[in-house]
């Protein structure tokens, strides 16, 4: 089942705040992954947010449902995928939950092997991504930073306090923070303490 979530209209002046944009639950067979690409390209193109690369999500969103089908529960008799969709107020964040696995998410280091990609994709093309573990399974995350706010270090533009404060702590944190979450979560990752396998499904 999808839902595209509803929205009120925002009053002039007011704070963008966090929202969820829809959500999807698939069976874990490897016919859902293209139903899981049409469902993230119509949410974006339906919310249109400013500077989100839609192509980008639609395409890291399928190689993570991809691996939660090959390398988790998620791919057994009966399992299952949720894909969340959520605007930030600088960005997009995606969320992929899976039925869990023993072992945990990892990034294929090598670029030119055949196969095993999916993570590697994640890595070079997110602002940031990680994931959290709990008994029920596996959050993958990945969040695209939007395309118009200032680059510090572009010519011409000063990057704020805060923006300038959070590129630091993602270069230097030794765990990712979910970008809606309030505090760190002790599971995250971030690429450079990952290193092992994914596989794509999806073309």
């Amino acid at each position: 089942m999808d839902s595209l979530a509803g929205g009120r209209r925002r009053r002039p002046g007011s704070t963008p705040r966090t929202a969820v944009l829809g959500s999807v639950t698939v069976p874990g067979e490897p016919e859902e992954v293209s139903r899981v690409r049409g469902f993230i390209a119509r949410t974006l193109a339906s919310a249109g947010l400013p500077g989100v690369d839609s192509d980008a999500a639609t395409l890291l969103t399928s190689e993570l449902v991809t691996n939660a089908i090959l390398h988790t529960d998620s791919g057994q008799p009966g399992g299952r995928v949720s894909v969340v969709i959520r605007s930030l107020p600088d960005g997009l964040l995606v969320e992929v939950i899976d039925d869990g696995s023993a072992g945990t998410p990892v990034v294929k280091t090598d670029p030119l092997a055949g196969e095993g990609q999916g993570l590697y994709l994640v890595q070079q093309m997110a602002s940031q991504w990680g994931y959290l573990r709990c008994q029920a399974g596996t959050t993958v995350w990945f969040y695209l930073a939007s395309a118009e706010l200032p680059q510090a270090g572009s010519p011409g533009v000063a990057a704020s306090p805060d923006v300038a404060k959070r590129a630091r702590a993602s270069q230097h944190a030794p765990a990712s923070r979910h970008p809606a979450a309030g505090q760190h979560a002790a599971a995250a990752s971030t690429p450079a303490h990952i290193a092992a396998t994914s596989s794509s499904l999806a073309t």
